[in-house]
């Protein structure tokens, strides 16, 4: 599939690129494709996984497309289903996604990798929040990231715009692995192939009582869980999955899961 976003599928795992040369930057059209991308693949019980990443070798994404919005697209426009990117404010999904970081990733670039569960970096990536240069405000890079990492290591990229290298971003805790560039999707693959394995439900059930958890008291969140008022939890309690789980464990075998 061509166009500013190529998609491969195989199994049950969606591959998502971001191919807007010379820097993979974010109009208004291309985020208003990817909306639509992550809808489908949340929508769709026959995938289990997506990674998210960048075509060449240079940029992951610099975020949103200056030279679009110079040429008269609305900093506040329709960016479409789940916002900017696609998947920052897209309600309800519940499944595993894994950003291969392949360059330069930064402003609402770093945005959408902050969205994803699990973060790669090629060993040349580096991250930074440029806005303060441009007079304007990492919206959401100012909620997530000093959740994921230290405060003042946060307050540091926001304020400052500073860059820091895939080692660095590492050690701070927001990237899981580096990676030779040369080994990058690989590996994305391998774990991407390891989580479509996994169970589902499960993990839709952990990705809503983290959503949950953060913005909730420990206990109240808690007491959602062991109600079952939560949504994916009570599907999971219910679940021919949950009784396959148990069996497998006692069979002394590898569990078959359905996500049903």
């Amino acid at each position: 599939m061509s166009g500013p976003i190529i998609q491969r599928r195989e199994g049950a795992i969606l591959e998502v690129t971001i191919d807007r040369p010379k820097a993979n930057a974010i109009d208004l059209a291309t985020s208003r494709i990817m909306g639509e991308i992550f809808r489908d693949f949340r929508d769709d019980d026959g995938l289990r996984v997506a990674i998210i990443t960048g075509a060449g070798g240079k940029f992951f994404c610099p975020g949103w497309d200056l030279k679009a919005a110079a040429a008269g697209d609305a900093v506040d426009g329709d960016y479409g289903i789940g916002g900017f990117g696609g998947m920052q404010e897209l309600r309800d999904l519940n499944k595993p996604i894994i950003a291969a970081v392949n360059g330069i990733c930064c402003g609402g670039g770093l945005e959408i990798a902050l969205s994803t569960d699990l973060i790669l970096a090629a060993e040349h990536a580096s991250f930074a929040l440029p806005e303060i240069r441009s007079g304007t405000v990492a919206d959401a890079a100012s909620i997530k990231l000093p959740k994921r990492i230290p405060y003042h290591i946060a307050m540091d990229m926001l304020l400052t715009g500073r860059w820091l290298d895939a080692a660095e971003a590492h050690r701070w805790g927001f990237v899981n692995e580096v990676l030779p560039a040369s080994k990058l999707m690989e590996r994305a693959w391998d774990l991407a192939r390891l989580l479509e394995s996994g169970p589902p439900l499960v993990y839709a059930a952990i990705k809503e009582v983290v959503r949950a958890a953060e913005g909730e008291a420990f206990q109240t969140t808690m007491n959602r869980v062991t109600r079952r008022q939560l949504k994916t939890v009570d599907v999971l309690y219910s679940s021919e999955d949950q009784l396959e789980g148990a069996r497998a464990f006692a069979e002394k075998r590898d569990p078959v899961w359905k996500g049903r």
